[in-house]
Order: structure tokens, then sequence, then C-alpha cells
């Protein structure tokens, strides 16, 4: 789980981090402009003011004479430096004094081609913001007005917001930094105690729990592996009534087997009919024996999915007829109504017949086996528009509506005296699934049993 908190929270320190610095560059680019706008609009206005004044009270002196009769005039409108351009580009005056030839800056020839320019650069070693207005006597440009401003102060003034704004970044990367540890601790903690518990689970303790504390995935996680230890605890139960029940349905064979056996190696019980009895009943005994183990052998070919289907094309009349003449002769004996209905042009299916008919023989084996003298089993085919139903219904002793959903589990054993070793139903559900049908199973306790089966039309199969 450590590598889990980790992770976390370096991915919640990259995200804060880079949201910090794109904010961080974003208002410190925002304040730089600002401060330089609020500057050069500010250094507009003076240049602006000071222009029309020249043109409207001194446009009709010259620009030299001007120079040295009121040029106090311009510098005291404006806390910049004031420089006076001719026509050729050259300064004739500068505020501070200094006459310099260095005139670098596109503000100049903007201002002398009439424009008001602007420039942010380099001028005597200083960085500096330049403005430009031209200087017209009538509408004849004879001169421009430059304001020259420095950025030093300007430059130191956002450098302290900037240290301002990365102070801020840093606090909000140090309190986030904390709170993603947090975070990172409200999924690893919940998880680690979820690992604690699964760890005890695998050592073979169910029954203690996941405590659930949020409706979120990790609480949806605590409660899918409570449900999967209380699925494990109900299968090992199942499991064990299964054993114990296989065990004692073996034991009643071989105890008769071996008790006539011994009886039949006695002299004194060597009569022909004696003997006869004898075998016969060791002969029904292991067949019986014989039957559970083909049943155990299926379920474990069903479980490790190793049972393939041969489909082919069956008649479903002959193996309807088949079912009638196999299964009448106990009904007969056990003085049950036996019926077998299908439509006269019933098609045939494409399925696997052995299947099919174990299928149908195990269910309507459970039909007789929970039944009563004087009741019925009926077996009823038809064909619908995509599918072929069976109907099995009996009279028997029925389901009890808390035993109905787990009748189909495996190893599930009912409650009812005949019920017998819990596998007979799985297995036909599986062979169901396999043939991608649908079983299902309706019953009221001592009313009887309906089993529908929906298996579908597969490629093949006559029409």
């Amino acid at each position: 789980m450590k590598g889990i908190r980790l992770r976390l929270t370096v991915i919640f320190m990259l995200v804060i981090i880079c949201t910090v610095a794109i904010l961080e560059i974003l208002l410190i680019y925002i304040v730089r402009q600002n401060y330089y706008n609020s500057l050069e609009g500010s250094l507009h206005n003076q240049i602006k003011i000071c222009s029309d004044m020249y043109s409207k009270y001194y446009g009709d002196t010259s620009l030299q004479d001007n120079v040295l009769y009121n040029v106090d005039t311009f510098w005291n409108q404006s806390n910049a430096e004031v420089q006076i351009i001719d026509q050729d580009g050259n300064i004739i005056m500068d505020s501070q004094g200094i006459i310099s030839s260095e005139t670098a800056g596109s503000d100049i020839k903007e201002a002398l081609d009439g424009k008001t320019g602007s420039w942010i650069g380099t001028l005597n070693g200083q960085k500096v913001m330049t403005v430009a207005n031209p200087l017209k006597s009538g509408n004849q440009v004879i001169g421009a007005l430059r304001f020259v401003a420095s950025l030093s102060t300007v430059d130191q003034d956002i450098l302290k917001t900037e240290e301002i704004f990365i102070l801020i970044g840093l606090l909000v990367i140090l309190i986030v930094g904390t709170v993603s540890v947090f975070l990172a601790n409200t999924i690893v903690v919940p998880l680690q105690e979820i690992t604690s518990v699964a760890q005890k689970m695998a050592k073979g303790n169910f029954q203690i729990k996941s405590q659930k504390k949020r409706d979120d995935e990790i609480g949806e996680l605590s409660d899918t592996l409570n449900y999967l230890a209380d699925e494990i605890v109900k299968k090992e139960q199942l499991k064990n009534d299964f054993i114990s029940s296989v065990s004692h349905e073996l034991r009643t064979p071989l105890t008769s087997i071996k008790g006539w056996a011994i009886t039949l190696q006695n002299e004194n019980f060597q009569q022909k009919e004696m003997l006869s009895d004898g075998l016969n009943i060791i002969e029904k005994e292991s067949d019986r024996l014989t039957r559970m183990v083909e049943d155990l052998l299926d379920f474990s070919k069903f479980i490790s999915a190793r049972i393939k289907l041969n489909p082919e094309e069956v008649n479903l009349i002959n193996l309807c007829e088949h079912l009638r003449k196999q299964l009448t002769p106990r009904a007969m004996r056990e003085n049950i109504e036996f019926t077998v209905e299908y439509p006269e042009t019933m098609p045939n299916i494409y399925a696997d017949a052995s299947r099919l008919k174990q299928l149908f023989i195990n269910i309507l084996d459970n039909a007789f086996n929970f039944n009563h003298p004087g009741g019925y089993v009926r077996f009823k085919a038809e064909m619908q528009s995509q599918s072929f139903k069976f109907t099995i219904s009996d009279s028997g002793c029925g389901i009890g509506a808390d035993e109905l959903p787990k009748v189909k589990e495996k190893f599930y054993k009912g409650k009812s005296l005949p019920s017998k070793n819990g596998i007979g139903l799985s297995i036909c559900e599986e062979i169901v699934t396999l043939m991608k049908g649908k079983l299902e199973i309706r019953s009221e306790l001592n009313r009887g049993t309906d089993v529908v089966i929906i298996i579908p039309k597969e490629e093949g199969a006559d029409a």
C-alpha cells in the first residue's frame, strides 16, 4: 500500500504544481501587462495634451524658436524625460540636458509619419518605455515630441508582486501537499483494512467481516469480499452435506451387496431361489452404484468444462416414444399416471441426443421420486417460433418457496426425505446451458412441480 500512497501523493502534487505554475505564469504576465499598459496610457494622455497645446498655441512659431523660448511648457506637463526631435530625426532638445545621438526605437519614425508611436527597449544603457507624438504646424509635421520613462521602478514593483505570488503559490503547494497525503490515506487505509481481512480469510477465517465505511467503490469492494466469504461458507457447507449424503448413499448399496455376498457363502442359504434373489439384489445395487458414479463423473466433467456436445439431428417423436416405453413400466409399478404429449408434426432438433435424453430422464426421475401413488407425471413437447419447449409436470410433494431458488445449486440437498445427492438438477442446468437454453422450475409445496425447458432451434434442424 506504500506504493499506492506514494503514487497518489505524487500524482496529486504533480497536478497541483502544474496548476499553480500555470496560474503563476498567467498572473505574472497579466500583472506585467497591466503595469506597462497603465504607464503607456499615462504617457499617451500626457503627450497628447502637450502635442495639442503645441499645435494650438505655438504652431505658428518655428520648432527651434519654441525650443529656445517655450520648452518649459512641455516638460512641466510630465515627470518623464522629454525630447524634441526635428524632421530629420535628430534630438534637438532633452529635458535632462543631455543631447544624445542615440534615437533607437520605432516610435520616432511613426511620429514623423503622423502617428503616435510607442517602444520598449534599452536607451543609454537603461530599460525604458518611450511614446512619441507628431508636432504639427497646421497640417504639416515639423517634428516629434517624445516622452521617455524608465522601467526600473515599474520592474521593481512587478518583481515584488511576483515574489508575493510565488510565496502564495509555494504556500498553496504546501497546503495541498498535506491535503493530498490525507486524501491518499482515505483510499489507502480502507484498502489496507480490506487486505488484512482478505489475508485472514485466505487462512480460513470466514467469520471475520470487512467493515464498510463509505458508500463508494471501496465500500462496494468490502461488500463483495463479505459476499464472497458468505458464499464460500455456504458452498463449503453444501459440499460437506453432499459428501455426507453421497457417503451414506454409497454405504447403503455396499452394505447390501456385502451382506448378501456373506449370506450366499453360507451353505445353508444356497438354495436356488435364495441364490437367485441374492444375485438379483446384488445386480440392482451394483447398477445403483454405477449410476451414482456416472453422476459424479458427469458432474466433475461439467464443473471442469470438459464436456463437449456432439450435436446431430434428433427425431423428437422417436425420443418421446422412447421415454414413454422406458418409464411406463415404472409408472404402472408405482401406480402413477404417466403421459407423453407431442404434436404429430413435431420437427427434428439439432442437438446432442444422449445429453438430451439424460436431461429428460433426470427430471422425470425426480418427478417419480417425489410423487405418490395415484399421482401423475406428464411430459409435453411443443414447437415455438424460435425454440422447442418441454414441460414436465407432476403432482408430487413440491418444493418450498425457501428452497426453490437453491435447488439448482451444486451440492444442494433438499430437506425432503426422498432428496438424494444434490447434483442431478445441477447437471441438468449445465446441459441446458451448453445447449444455450433455459431451465425454469415452478413449484408449490404439496401441490406439485412444473419444470420448463426452452432449447433454441439450431442451424441444421428440419423445419
